[in-house]
């Protein structure tokens, strides 16, 4: 029957009818059931509900039957009380009467608000919802089922979120009668994974007031809150985390806990108090937490003690546990503090509260304390002048804690510090503490415990406590003579250290800047051999150091890994304010030297063995960090780099030069000196989540200043308000080169994409040059593809001062200039192929850098000349660039030249005339010697006609001749026939010599004879 009625009234809902109508069809349902002839209900046979609310803020109290139960004669509906109206906190609201009414012994209110704050089970009204939101190439269907076994943990005490990459939301859905609000502690330490808290309305709307909805990171082992308001009407909240899994590192879950929600209009009922909680008064607004050795069940209003004898129980119990017999997990040794005689003792303790029993069969006793053993010394700076405890020097004083404190010597200052090897007592400046999240078993106990040469974790509560060391330096302060200086190193904390685990134990080395916020440097999984670490201090502020050991991270009933322990043997800070010196260090004095007072070298300065006085460092050298006595402290700069005023660095004005056949090489990367950004991938994790790296370089120029900038934007902190606050935002990075991870937004399903793990990949800047090799870092010459032009690669050399376990050296970075015309301006950032992420062992960073800015200066041997004709009286010369061409910029190529030049026409006709001249000249000489010849033949032929008539006579030359109108029929015949040229030889050289020449004459008489 009230399944009925419940479904009518759902429908008249669904319909838009008033609480009016819903009253009507109750009247009907009584009257069909009157008529059917039901049984007469009794009180207990049904309870009250209120109506909705309809237009006008009011609504009705009706009888609703109990399930399985039909009756006739339900009391009529009468008016309710109005929709905002609740009960003060401590009260409910009576039903029958419509009256608020105190809570009853065991029970409590929040009047108008619920509360969840047990977590056995997730309490009803939660779901959890598992999604993979990758949307990255692959299976599907695979990504969606891996999620399946993904949610929120209940954990008694609160409730865990996923470890893995999966998204999941922890959903809840109120309707609020008046404005209210959600108040929740939680607990969020790893940045691995993203939580966000926000509230849709019933049309899966974002709301107002969680645009905001990123939750802060909160310290290791510490509660924050996080609270919103609510508005009227439909609020659906969603607690979601999403965890982002770039290694086979855990990710750290986030806790929550204690969730209550105001604005109920009102509680109709009492909470029960939870097991292990009671409340012995009437009207109560909460439980109280039962104390040690005692119990509760549900609902208790006292607690009942349990037979401390056989039995014993933690704070907030619900039941008592038997005790077991004592092992040697359930004691411990310390060393009491040195007394007059340099003696300590070896006492053994229980560790508190005690749970076992010595009265069982092969149970334990505690062992003899009192053995005696002589005292470790002192710790370096202090002396225990003949008494039980170890005192610091006084100021100007130093010791090795073995001798009395000794004045430093003229010239010379103390070296300040700490520097912790002996551990008898903790000292002052150290103190320890158990936390944990779940219970409060340790509160009170000491985390770690001194023995001898080192100091250790305690035993603790349980295995999942967290076993907390700290120092508290108030600052560092470098020595007098190098307080000008601007160095990145103010001082330096290192401590040696080991952990023997056999479980998933961990070993946390944090740092807290000016107790604002705590922050993970390190850590250490599992087992590690005795080793060192150190971390470089940077800024002067008041640093809390912090080593937090967790044997496991989840909770267990029994203790099963109390052995398992971390060890730490010295712990040295080097340049604390108010520390102690083991040394004395030489110092600067002042000119007129008075006394052995110290005085600070300017910057850039070192101090002068013969003088010890301040003298500045020559041109393109940086002071040591470490040192500054001696020429020595002078460090040369790197190649293509040069010192700032102060001596504190070395940088690159973006100017390289090289010499290369005996041509000098002149580059200048102004141009490039604005951050270079490039983004490699996409990568991917093991279960499928694509990121991408992204990288900004600066790579020379601005004074040394580091313009590349990292962020973490999952707080989604402007990028104004972290430089502004730079000193403290830990997610901030400003480096030479800087790396972030970047989440895209359609990976996980976020409005925007995320960036985290950003970090420093080059802090300091070491030389560009052409070599392949400069301090230790090298760049293989297949890293990438050969370059087509024979102009060399400028190699940009980087280190980082950050050490890892992995780089124990530090980080290094290698930015390649390579020059190719084809790609202007910027040009273009790239990385190995064979490395995707720009490093292949996670230490060494390679980067390619192809622009046409990364070219040589051209000089006057990259172009050449070309004459042109001459026209006109005048000649043109043109330039132009040899090809190929590989410079840009530097020699601007020569204007076109014209010069004035003898034309070609004149000398033609010149050559022409001489030429006709000649040629006139020759035709008459050949006329006139052709006239000549013919008449020496001539004269010869009438000779040897005469010689032909006379023999032997000789006619006489003046009669030799032909007469007039003779023939000559005689051939002539020569013996010789001279050519042309001969015959002018010939009559050249008649005058001077007898020249006769032969000829045969061919006649009738001649051929007779």
């Amino acid at each position: 029957m009230r399944m009925k009625m419940m479904r009518m009234r759902r429908a008249g809902e669904e319909r838009g009818y008033p609480g009016s109508a819903w009253v009507c069809c109750c009247w009907l349902l009584g009257w069909q059931a009157a008529a059917l002839q039901l049984p007469p209900c009794e009180e207990t046979d049904y309870h009250f509900e209120y109506t909705e609310c309809d237009s006008s803020g009011s609504r009705w109290r009706v009888a609703v039957p109990n399930p399985s139960v039909e009756c006739s004669g339900l009391p009529d509906p009468v008016k309710g009380k109005e929709c905002t109206f609740s009960c003060a906190s401590g009260e409910y609201l009576e039903m029958k009467n419509q009256t608020c009414s105190k809570c009853a012994e065991g029970t409590y209110s929040l009047g108008s608000g619920i509360k969840f704050d047990e977590w056995d089970e997730l309490p009803a009204g939660f779901s959890n919802v598992a999604t993979f939101m990758d949307t990255a190439v692959g299976s599907v269907e695979n990504k969606a089922d891996s999620c399946n076994n993904s949610s929120w943990t209940p954990r008694g005490n609160y409730i865990e979120s996923n470890r893995d990459d999966c998204t999941v939301s922890l959903i809840y859905a109120v309707h609020l009668k008046k404005s209210g609000s959600v108040f929740f502690e939680y607990q969020y330490i790893d940045n691995n994974i993203f939580f966000e808290f926000f509230i849709q309305n019933d049309q899966c709307k974002e709301m107002e007031s969680t645009a905001d909805k990123w939750v802060k990171l909160t310290d290791n082992g510490e509660w924050g809150s996080h609270s919103v308001t609510l508005k009227s009407g439909s609020n659906i909240l969603y607690w979601r985390t999403t965890g982002i899994l770039m290694g086979s590192k855990v990710v750290k879950p986030v806790l929550v806990k204690n969730i209550t929600i105001e604005g109920v209009a009102y509680t109709s009922e009492c909470f029960a108090c939870k097991p292990g909680t009671f409340s012995d008064k009437p009207g109560s607004s909460g439980c109280q937490v039962c104390p040690r050795n005692t119990y509760s069940e549900k609902g208790a209003k006292e607690c009942t003690k349990c037979k401390e004898e056989m039995y014993y129980a933690d704070e907030g119990s619900s039941a008592c546990i038997e005790r077991p017999p004592c092992t040697t997990k359930d004691f411990f040794q310390i060393h009491t503090p040195c007394d007059k005689e340099g003696k300590t003792q070896i006492m053994y303790k229980w560790i508190e509260p005690k749970i076992c029993r010595e009265d069982l069969p092969d149970a334990l006793t505690l062992p003899p304390s009192g053995e005696r053993q002589d005292c470790p010394p002192c710790n370096p700076g202090f002396y225990n002048n003949a008494s039980s405890s170890c005192t610091p020097c006084p100021p100007g004083t130093f010791s090795d804690g073995t001798q009395e404190c000794k004045a430093c010597p003229a010239g010379t200052e103390p070296a300040l510090g700490f520097e912790y090897k002996w551990w008898n007592i903790l000292p002052g400046n150290m103190k320890t503490s158990c936390f944990n999240v779940g219970n409060s078993k340790c509160d009170g106990m000491n985390g770690w415990e001194v023995a001898g040469d080192h100091i250790q974790s305690g035993a603790g509560g349980s295995d999942n406590d967290y076993l907390i060391l700290n120092l508290h330096i108030p600052g560092f302060k470098p020595p007098t003579s190098v307080t000008g200086a601007t160095g990145s190193e103010l001082g330096r904390i290192t401590f040696i250290f080991e952990t023997i685990c056999s479980a998933d134990c961990v070993l946390y080395f944090m740092a807290d800047i000016n107790r604002k916020n705590t922050n993970v440097v390190e850590s250490w999984e599992r087992s590690k051999e005795k080793q060192s670490y150190t971390h470089i201090i940077s800024k002067n502020a008041s640093f809390t150091f912090t080593w937090a050991f967790q044997r496991i991270n989840e909770g267990q009933d029994s203790r099963q890994f109390i052995n398992d322990m971390a060890k730490i043997y010295s712990i040295t800070v080097t340049n604390a304010v108010d520390g102690v010196a083991s040394s004395c260090r030489a110092c600067a004095l002042g000119s007129e030297q008075s006394g052995s007072s110290c005085v600070p070298c300017p910057p850039g300065h070192y101090i002068e063995k013969e003088t010890s006085q301040c003298k500045e460092c020559p041109a393109n050298t940086f002071l040591s960090i470490h040192q500054v006595y001696g020429r020595e402290a002078c460090i040369p700069c790197g190649p293509g780099s040069k010192s700032t005023k102060d001596h504190s660095a070395c940088f690159s004005d973006c100017l390289v030069s090289y010499v290369k056949d005996n041509q000098s090489l002149n580059y200048n990367f102004s141009n490039l000196s604005q951050v270079g950004s490039l983004m490699s991938g996409p990568s991917f994790t093991s279960r499928g989540t694509k990121f991408f790296h992204f990288f900004n370089i600066s790579l020379c120029g601005n004074e040394r200043k580091k313009m590349a900038i990292c962020t973490d934007n999952i707080t989604d902190v402007t990028l104004k308000d972290m430089v502004a606050e730079s000193e403290d935002f830990s997610n901030f990075v400003g480096a030479f080169v800087c790396q972030s991870t970047i989440i895209p937004s359609d990976s996980k399903g976020f409005r925007t994409a995320l960036a985290l793990q950003s970090n420093s990949l080059a802090d300091r800047f070491l030389g560009a040059t052409v070599e392949t090799v400069l301090e230790n870092i090298s760049i293989k010459t297949d890293m990438f593809p050969p370059s087509p032009s024979k102009i060399p690669d400028v190699h940009f050399f980087y280190k980082s001062s950050t050490v890892t376990t992995s780089c124990e050296n530090g980080r290094a970075t290698v930015v390649t200039m390579r020059c190719n015309l084809n790609k202007p301006d910027q040009g273009e950032l790239s990385v190995p192929s064979s490395c995707p992420a720009g490093t292949c062992d996670g230490c060494t960073f390679y980067f390619i850098w192809e622009s046409a800015e990364a070219c040589p200066l051209c000089t006057e041997q990259d172009y050449h000349e070309i004459e042109g004709a001459c026209k006109k009286g005048f000649q043109e010369t043109l330039y132009v660039w040899n090809e190929p061409k590989h410079c840009i910029k530097g020699v601007p190529l020569p204007e076109k030249r014209t010069s004035t030049c003898e034309t070609v026409d004149f000398w033609l006709k010149v050559g022409a005339g001489v030429g006709a001249f000649t040629a006139v000249l020759l035709i008459a000489l050949t006329c006139y010697f052709w006239k000549k010849n013919q008449k020496l033949e001539y004269k010869y032929s009438k000779l040897v006609m005469t010689a032909s008539s006379k023999e032997c006579e000789l006619p006489a030359a003046d009669s030799c001749a032909i007469m007039e109108g003779e023939d000559n029929e005689e051939e002539i015949v020569y013996s010789n026939k001279q050519s042309l040229l001969g015959k002018l030889k010939s009559l050249a050289t008649k005058e001077k010599e007898d020249h006769f020449e032969s000829v045969q004459l061919k006649s009738s008489r001649s051929q007779n004879i």
